[in-house]
């Protein structure tokens, strides 16, 4: 029988399988790739209420800022693994059972648009993925996996936080929605507060149903969000509608997939006085964007070592940024925005020299074109990748992997600037995308893998201080040159006896710049060393996080410290299908510093919840 296939069937009865590092379903310990994967237990037990928050006991995931999706901007949401990031915009794709989650216009990600009561398991897999997944994979890919089951769940809590997650699902279809309110918290610290220092909330609500007819099915959802963004003057909110449709053939090998969404984002903007007792709207803004996509992919097996992956992919998305500022000299209107189209292509080859050695070889080639008032312009990269995983024994393998990776500039950085307190950030029509090579050497002994991985950045985009003073900085997206991050990375994951469970994650990574202005300079956003642990016995979770220092600006002026955090999580049986539950998040009360724009603000301070969860 061919050596892979056997492999997968063995994988389905004898270890977790993922399926993001090929497209095909592998055994974890079978990729060459580095991939950690969150089990619906472990997303259970976890004190976190949203999936970013969940996602923070892998090391390396970070959003652009040390703050949560429930009181930070939407814009700051974007995700990076490895230190590859220098701005908001994720250098990951982050996946809902293959359609991307990733916002069309700007690239960051509404974590709230998934119920949590309806996720099986979510992947990660850390490193350059353009091979596969294009432009959004510089830095590695997230997969939500969505439950197929027979079962209804009902989880809600209330505390600092009040949350509702609801799953009703069987082989014909599902229907999933949540609702979510904080009142949180006020960003800035105590002695640096002024009258207009007010807490930062949040709301949100997902509707989501699928409907299946044998391999095909249909999905819609719709989210609606708001915010409160620290003082009385800034808000947004979002509302926005998304179609799915898809259909496996020929026993899973051939997958189509369609989607298509339609956003409404709204956001205001402020000048907060230098002793934060006074604030003026600077700018009301209102960004409608469009987005639709549509994928095809065949895997078959090809003579007796060889399985063959083909797809072709094909996305558009349109955007305006339509603004209408305040100034002492009257108010006037901007508008900018474009479309990007991209369509791509990839092949992969799983070659099995030996029932021991193995080779995964890729390449994909993207096309894209910027259309705008300013200009039009069109680009095209391919991304190879080379792969080797040798299994020495039934305990050690070790493997080898060389790729390069890139990412396009979002309409959002292209055309639309945006204000964090007094910090001021421009958009550029003129940027390039940036470009990555990366090497990665793993060794993986039993339930445990080592990583070590140098990863090369040109024209990385960055926000690039153009002026300083004590009421605004100003600053300009631009490609600041090329950065390096080398690092290292360990993973582990213990079972001892039958109820207890453990876990740990540390990640090292050297970010700086190499050459530009910059050169010397760290890479802002990303701290030099992060550890998580988790630590699990029956239904009752402790997840403990650090990270070391870390700059919120491209000249290291702004340093944000070193933090430790410990999160609780306990539930109770009260019958066989209800139990009660308690979370607790940041025990000791840690201070965060998430951003200094100037002035410091926090992350979550100590929040707890009580609640019951239904299931049968």
């Amino acid at each position: 029988m061919n050596l892979l296939l056997a492999a997968l069937l063995l994988a389905q009865v004898t270890e977790t399988i993922t399926v993001t590092a090929t497209r095909t379903e592998t055994r974890v310990a079978d990729t060459p790739a580095s991939v950690v994967v969150l089990s619906r237990e472990s997303l259970e037990t976890t004190a976190a209420p949203t999936l970013d928050d969940a996602l923070r006991q892998v090391a390396g995931f970070t959003l652009f800022r040390r703050t949560g999706s429930r009181v930070a901007n939407p814009t700051s949401q974007g995700v990076t693994l490895r230190g590859v990031g220098a701005s908001g915009a994720s250098r990951a794709l982050v996946l809902d059972d293959g359609v991307p989650l990733n916002d069309p216009f700007g690239g960051w990600v509404y974590w709230g648009r998934i119920p949590r009561a309806s996720i099986a398991r979510a992947e990660v897999l850390r490193g350059g993925a353009s091979d596969l997944y294009g432009s959004s994979a510089m830095g590695g890919v997230i997969q939500f996996i969505r439950r197929r089951d027979d079962a209804l769940t009902l989880d809600t809590s209330a505390g600092s936080d009040a949350a509702g997650s609801f799953f009703w699902g069987n082989t014909r279809g599902s229907i999933a929605a949540e609702l979510f309110r904080t009142n949180g918290y006020v960003l800035v610290r105590e002695g640096d507060r002024g009258t207009v220092d007010v807490e930062a909330d949040s709301r949100h609500g997902v509707l989501d149903a699928t409907l299946r007819h044998g391999t095909a099915f249909v999905r819609g959802s719709y989210y609606s969000e708001a915010r409160d963004n620290g003082t009385p003057l800034q808000r947004n909110d979002t509302s926005s509608r998304h179609l799915t449709l898809g259909a496996d053939w020929f026993g899973g090998a051939l997958a189509v997939r369609a989607h298509g969404s339609d956003q409404d984002y709204f956001q205001t903007f402020s000048a907060i006085a230098s002793d934060r007792n006074g604030e003026t709207l600077t700018v009301e803004q209102s960004v409608p964007s469009r987005g639709a996509g549509a994928s095809a992919q065949y895997a078959r097996p090809f003579g007796k070592r060889h399985v063959l992956i083909a797809g072709t992919e094909l996305r558009t998305a349109r955007g305006t940024s339509d603004e209408l500022r305040f100034t002492q000299n009257g108010t006037f209107r901007v508008e900018a925005g474009g479309r990007q189209t991209t369509a791509a292509a990839y092949l992969e080859d799983l070659f099995a020299i030996t029932p021991a050695l193995s080779v995964t070889a890729g390449i994909r080639t993207d096309w894209w074109r910027n259309e705008s008032d300013a200009g039009d312009a069109t680009e095209g990269q391919a991304n190879p990748r080379l792969s080797l995983l040798w299994r020495a024994s039934n305990v050690l393998s070790l493997s080898a992997s060389a790729y390069t990776a890139f990412r396009a500039p979002t309409l959002n950085e292209l055309y639309r600037g945006f204000r964090v307190g007094n910090v001021n950030t421009l958009p550029n029509a003129a940027l390039a995308s940036e470009n990555l090579t990366g090497f990665e050497l793993g060794a993986r002994v039993r339930n445990a893998r080592l990583t070590v991985f140098l990863l090369n950045v040109s024209d990385t985009i960055a926000n690039v201080t153009l002026s300083q003073t004590p009421t605004l900085i100003t600053r300009q997206r631009q490609n600041l040159g090329r950065t390096r991050s080398l690092g290292a990375e360990l993973d582990a994951d213990w079972r001892l006896g039958e109820h207890w469970r453990a876990s740990a994650s540390w990640l090292f990574v050297d970010a700086t710049v190499r050459e530009g202005e910059l050169r010397g300079h760290r890479v802002p956003q990303v701290p030099r060393q992060q550890a998580t642990a988790q630590l699990m016995w029956k239904r009752i979770g402790t997840q403990l996080r650090w990270s070391a220092m870390q700059f919120d600006d491209d000249r290291n002026e702004l340093p944000l410290g070193a933090y430790f955090a410990a999160d609780f999580f306990a539930s109770h049986p009260l019958t066989k299908t209800l139990e009660a539950t308690f979370a607790i998040e940041n025990v000791f009360d840690e201070e965060i510093q998430a951003s200094a724009t100037p002035v410091v603000t926090l992350g979550q301070p100590r929040a707890w919840r009580i609640g019951v969860r239904y299931s049968r």
